[in-house]
């Protein structure tokens, strides 16, 4: 199963939530940034429909595949 972690982390002059590489928007404080990471966890769990989907990889080759909705990630949250 995949995993998902949501660190919360000085940036832009407030604080965001980052997964991986990615920031979320700035927040004015820490907690609003955790509020907002934890809501962002919570629907990331939720199943949803089996879909295709298409996507370009780091080299610029498209791929699709088959994303089965129930197969949804473990999150966690770091502060």
């Amino acid at each position: 199963m995949t995993r998902v972690i949501y660190k919360i982390v000085e940036h832009d002059g407030g604080f965001a939530y980052q997964v991986g590489s990615t920031f979320s928007e700035t927040f004015a404080d820490r907690n609003s940034a955790l509020k907002a990471a934890e809501r962002a966890a919570k629907e990331q769990q939720i199943s949803g429909a089996t879909n295709g989907i298409a996507y370009e990889d780091s080299s610029g080759t498209w791929h699709e595949e088959l994303s089965d909705g129930s197969d949804r990630p473990q999150t966690e949250v770091l502060e």
